[in-house]
């Protein structure tokens, strides 16, 4: 308490208490830890160190790509004289403003129609039913394969909607696209010959994005998806670690999707839950990084949060549920260690909580221990932890913009702000799922966006996050009274970094507290119920 109130004390008042705290050996430069220190830095310094364990891993990742980046070959190892029959599902649930673009784009694409079944499997609750329905109805009166599949309740989520459409389904192959995802006409005809392989159990294509340019944030959420995709996948495909299928823009093999026990709906990212145990039942994945599926980004601050968050928690229910069968199976140990990484990343989130909570007292502490212990301490922390971020990601644009990836350079400031301000969201989720805390799949709203200046309908679909927001706007003042510090002391070296967390933390705060509140002020409406607008009309 004393050190905590010192720190507030004018600046004469809080020198003399660390003095006297540290006596004549501070300034000798003779420093030795005491018990004092050792409360505060010891779990500063570990939480430190387990971070950069992560960011070395994410430096292993990249060296993978490029070991194993010549042993890739996009072509399948046979192609079919008969084509299999396909089953396309496209769960939806509450996803009227996409669903017409999603059928639109399913219906054009290039395959046998006696060999092709679609069906829209539709949990909304909301309008989008008729949309829907409607929308079905008209496209089967053209001649299209597709059913349209309505439950009365939402048990298992899209887990328990996949699973009642496989149980009537027709084909020996299930493709899957969300609601947002626009595949290209020639999708199934490009993938469907990899199957040839009668070991492939899955197929993931590489996400791209409609709306990249609409702002910052979608752009630095394309930049977050293009590190998993390029380098995650294209290290653990390629290196025969195991990957997972991302819920969208994949095709599965039906035999594994039944060998490693169906679909199961007690995790909220059932997609990687299915894909360990049907790899661990033996089935192999492959991932196909040239064939692109383009989808919406979430547009909006609260969109996003809910997104990460949901798979920030459900990848610890993976961890918890799937490490212990991974550890007894008879797999490679490079495989489980990789699956460690994989499935308990997020454990970061909570340590980077820790770390908030330290940051300042340990500043304080460490601001007379010389430049020695910055050195040869934070120094390699620090390049093991925060400079990985930039080189993983850096890398994987370098990958995908061969000529323009330099400006990659001018969003990594917001990259890495943006996933400090996450923290908050992403801690909760982490901490729901340690303590077995259940809660409902929170679907990401979409909204037919690609453009920018394009006028979206969010407030059909907008949520307010009330207390997180002013959690972070606080936490940021934490950090901006932390850089008040640094500088009041000449320590000009950690107030940049600094600067970061106070960015992160203020930016996603206000963006959750303003979002849709400019548009309201722009056309002058009064009319704050976002929950009751008007239905948006599809044509027929």
């Amino acid at each position: 308490m004393a050190l905590h109130l010192a720190l507030f004390a004018p600046q004469n008042g809080w020198r003399h208490f660390l003095r006297s705290q540290y006596a004549d050996q501070t300034f000798k430069g003779l420093y030795t830890w005491n018990a004092f220190d050792a409360t505060l830095l010891i779990p500063y310094f570990a939480v430190m160190i387990i971070l950069a364990i992560y960011g070395i891993h994410r430096y292993t990742l990249v060296y993978l790509y490029y070991k194993h980046k010549k042993d890739y070959n996009p072509n399948p190892p046979g192609y079919f004289d008969e084509l299999p029959r396909i089953t396309v599902q496209l769960p939806i649930y509450n996803e009227q403003f996409v669903t017409e673009r999603l059928i639109e784009a399913i219906c054009a694409m290039q395959y046998p129609t006696d060999k092709l079944e679609i069906q829209l499997l539709d949990d909304s609750t909301d309008e989008t039913q008729q949309v829907a329905a409607d929308i079905v109805a008209r496209y089967a009166a053209l001649g299209h394969p597709i059913v349209y599949m309505h439950r009365t309740n939402r048990h298992g989520f899209k887990a328990g909607a996949l699973d009642a459409g496989l149980k009537v389904a027709k084909g020996d192959l299930i493709a899957i696209f969300d609601a947002d995802f626009v595949p290209p006409t020639d999708w199934l005809l490009k993938v469907v010959h990899h199957f040839t392989d009668p070991a492939i159990g899955m197929v993931q294509t590489r996400w791209t994005h409609l709306n990249r340019d609409y702002s910052m944030l979608t752009r630095i959420e394309a930049i977050l998806l293009d590190g998993h995709f390029v380098l995650e996948h294209g290290a653990r495909a390629r290196s025969g670690d195991f990957f997972n299928f991302n819920g969208t823009a994949g095709m599965w093999r039906r035999a594994a999707i039944t060998d490693a026990g169906g679909w199961q709906h007690d995790t909220l990212t059932e997609d990687t839950d299915l894909s360990y145990r049907s790899q661990l039942a033996g089935w192999k994945f492959k991932y196909l990084p040239e064939i692109e599926c383009p989808a919406e980004l979430p547009i909006e601050m609260t969109a996003f949060k809910t997104q990460q968050a949901r798979w920030a928690k459900g990848l610890i229910q993976t961890s918890i549920k799937v490490l212990p069968l991974i550890f007894r199976s008879n797999v490679p140990r490079k495989i489980k260690i990789e699956a460690v990484y994989h499935l308990t990343a997020n454990i970061s989130y909570p340590l980077m909580v820790v770390m908030t909570a330290l940051l300042i007292p340990s500043m304080i502490v460490r601001f007379y221990q010389g430049w020695f212990q910055m050195l040869f301490i934070d120094l390699p922390l620090f390049t093991a932890s925060t400079l990985s971020i930039a080189v993983f990601y850096v890398v994987s644009q370098r990958e995908l913009f061969p000529k323009s990836w330099l400006k990659t350079f001018l969003y990594l400031p917001f990259l890495m702000a943006l996933g400090i301000g996450l923290t908050v969201t992403n801690t909760k989720a982490v901490m729901e799922a340690l303590f077995g805390i259940k809660s409902a799949f929170a679907r990401t709203p979409k909204y037919s966006v690609a453009k920018k200046g394009e006028k979206s309908k969010a407030g059909k679909y907008r949520k307010r996050l009330l207390l997180t927001p002013w959690v972070e706007l606080a936490i940021g003042c934490y950090f901006a009274l932390a850089i008040v510090y640094t500088f009041m002391n000449n320590n000009f070296f950690t107030a940049p970094f600094l600067v970061l967390f106070v960015i992160g933390y203020w930016y996603t705060g206000l963006m959750s507290l303003l979002q849709g509140r400019f548009e309201r002020w722009k056309s002058g409406s009064t009319n704050t119920d976002e929950s009751s607008p008007k239905p948006f009309p599809v044509g027929v």
